[in-house]
Parts: C-alpha cells; structure tokens; sequence
C-alpha cells in the first residue's frame, strides 16, 4: 500500500491545515516544499504509514529526507506531553523547514489548538516577547503553555529583561538543537525559566531525551566505541528513495539508530558528549570539542564558544576555538583561555588558536556550523591581522 506524497509551503498555516489529514490517514503525506533541497520528480509516493517527510539538517555533510510515520509522530507527541504538563499550546519561533519546527506544530494538531507564530529572521528578544503576549491574551485559564528555542535564541532572552520575564511564564521552554552549556541552563533557572533540555535528532521525531532521561517509549543503550544508540517507537522509517542508506542496527532483538554522537549512561541518564567525527586528534590525543566548549563556556568574558580542528603540520589537527565575548570592547585574550582550559581538562585540550566573533556561525535550526567555523580559523591562521571589524580578533600559540 502507499499513499501520495503532497508538497507543502514552508508556511506554518498551510503546514498545519495539511498535518491534521497526514496524521489520521484522510489525506497525503506531507514534505515541505524548499526552494532547494528536494528532487522533486524522485519519488511521488510513500508507504502507507508515512505522515511526514522531514529533511535531515546536513550535520553529517549529506542532507537525507527522513519518512516519520503517524504513528511515530503521535508516540512523541504523546510522550511529551506525559513528560511535561500535559496538552497545551505552543509558540514557533524556529523554522518550519526542520524538525523541531515541525513537531510543534504536530503537537499543536494533537493537542487541538493552534499556535502563535512568531517567526522571523533574525530572532529577536523584542518580537519573542511580543508573541507571548499574544499566546497569553488567545489562551484558556489552566492551559498549559511551551516553545521550543536553540541555545543562541535563549542568549538573546536572557539578554533581555522583557524577553526573560514572558519566558517565565511558560510551563516548559524545550531546548535543544546545539549543546547548551552549563553556564547557560544555570543562568535560565537562575531567571525562574523551566528549560528542559531535548536530545535527539530527526529520524527520532525530534527530541526523544529530556533533560538525559528518555521519553516514554524510547531506549538508549551505548555500543562498544560510546556511539548512542537510540530505539522505541519514534524510530524513522527510513529515508525517501534512499534504500541504500541504513543507520539501523539490531541487537537482541530490537531495531536500533545508530547515531553519530559519543555519551556517557549513569544512573540511566544520557550524558552527550558530543559526536564522533568531531573530535580533534591533537598530537596524538582525542579532543572532545564539547568538553572544551563547556569549559570556555565557564571562563570569564565569554558568552558562547565553538571549538573545531583546523590541520597542523606538527600536531596532525590543532585546537581551534570561535569566541563570543561577554564584552565586545574587552574579549578574552588567547593565554587567558588557554590557562583556564589546561586547568579544567588539561593542556591538550587548551586551544591553539582563538578567532573573537560577534556570533557564532549556524545553520538549519540553529545547529553551529563547524565547517564555517574551521575556515574562519584557518582563515585567520594564514591572515592574522583583523580583518572583519572590531569584534573579530584572532590567536595563535604552538
């Protein structure tokens, strides 16, 4: 059996109009219709089951298509809703082209009602705080009340007093998309904003781990080398007209998506460490560039951090870290960072080379753009006067 597969706008409106009839089987499957991104003439229809066709945010250099079935589709929903305060009403402010766009308006159509969309680039403090007006002027008494932010949008609320006082009035902002560092999620509960930190991915609907501890139907286990694997009944189906490409494993019995990311279990709660082919080998030494972002993260005068691998002649990779300042007029030096690293992970793990930026380069959903990173580092590597305006310095130390 299969089932037509319906091309939407990437508009919110037309999305959730056609999400409802996906969703109970009374009409097509739905994509999003990008200007870019689809081969459009590849496949007309799906299986049966499949509700939505969802492009994968290109972490691993190879964009895919993944088909997330309705019954995948309710499991999260549902089980986001057990986890926090039960069905309520959502505002988007994250693209619609992505997952996470999307499941808030799949757990809008689940829950029966209809979100406030305040989408728009760049995000602003200003119109987030605007939108929650409007979702508490349109919303019952007693209705619970979400949104879901990346990390960067959430450095934005802070920012802002406004901005922070409309997040505290949500049952639960879901956060995710790029790790958040510690500093971060302690100055948001510092502010009385209940963040609830979300892991996953798109071929698991979205977020299926909140806050380390799996959602209800969904399993996490690590194999041999630490990769997560992740299983339940949010799995993808698959991916559209890509037989070829299987991330699946099966073990004991049960079907397995075998991710990129590297992790810890303790106790049942999932540590991310960040993922595999990320990590920098320094001199022999692997480099986690999560762990070195957390850690620059809690150094002083620094408000974001990225750290990639650019290649050395000596060292085989070095050490690269994007900074954005706390205060732009007085960024934080090289030999200060440096210091700060070797004694929190040790020398290894101190970078070689820093590039102070306004902001930090993303892509998608507001997943950091390593590949941008690496070349803005190289870049200054090769060229290390300033060039790109008082906000952009840069480093180097053998």
């Amino acid at each position: 059996m299969s089932r037509p597969l319906r091309d939407v706008p990437p508009r919110a409106e037309d999305l959730l109009d056609a999400l409802g009839p996906a969703l109970d089987g009374a009409g097509p499957a739905v994509r999003v219709a990008t200007a870019t991104g689809w081969d459009h003439a590849a496949a007309v229809a799906v299986d049966d089951d499949v509700a939505l066709a969802v492009a994968t945010s290109g972490s691993t250099g190879e964009p895919r298509t993944a088909l997330l079935t309705a019954s995948a589709l309710r499991a999260s929903g549902r089980a986001t809703e057990r986890r926090l305060a039960g069905p309520g009403r959502w505002l988007l402010v994250l693209p619609v082209e992505h997952v996470a766009g999307l499941q808030v308006l799949v757990r809008s159509v689940l829950a029966g009602t209809r979100p406030v969309v305040a989408l728009g680039t760049p995000f602003t403090a200003t119109r987030f705080a605007a939108a929650v007006a409007d979702l508490r002027t349109g919303t019952p008494a007693g209705t619970p009340t979400y949104t879901s932010l990346v990390p960067t949008q959430l450095v934005r609320v802070l920012d802002d007093e406004a901005a922070t006082d409309a997040a505290r009035t949500f049952d639960a902002v879901l956060l995710g998309g790029a790790a958040a560092p510690a500093p971060l999620l302690e100055r948001a509960r510092a502010a009385e904003v209940r963040v609830v930190t979300s892991y996953g991915m798109t071929e698991t609907c979205g977020g299926c781990v909140y806050d380390g501890v799996p959602l209800d139907g969904v399993r996490v286990r690590l194999d041999a080398s630490g990769r997560v694997l992740l299983g339940g009944d949010v799995l993808t189906a698959g991916y559209l007209g890509r037989p070829d490409l299987d991330p699946f494993v099966t073990l004991d019995g049960t079907r397995w998506l075998r991710t990129n990311d590297l992790g810890r279990l303790d106790d049942g709660v999932l540590s991310v460490l960040g993922r595999a082919d990320d990590v920098v080998v320094t001199g022999g030494v692997n480099v986690a560039p999560a762990a070195v972002e957390a850690a620059l993260a809690a150094a002083p005068g620094v408000a974001e951090a990225l750290v990639v691998g650019v290649p050395d002649e000596t060292w085989g990779q070095a050490v690269g870290a994007l900074v954005v300042p706390t205060d732009p007029a007085a960024p934080p030096t090289l030999a200060d960072l440096r210091a700060h690293v070797t004694a929190a992970l040790g020398p290894a793990h101190a970078p070689q080379h820093l590039v102070v930026v306004g902001a930090l380069p993303l892509r998608g959903p507001g997943k950091p753009d390593r590949r941008a990173a690496a070349a803005l580092v190289v870049d200054h590597v090769s060229s290390p006067a300033p060039h790109a305006g008082p906000t952009t310095t840069s480093g180097s130390t053998a």
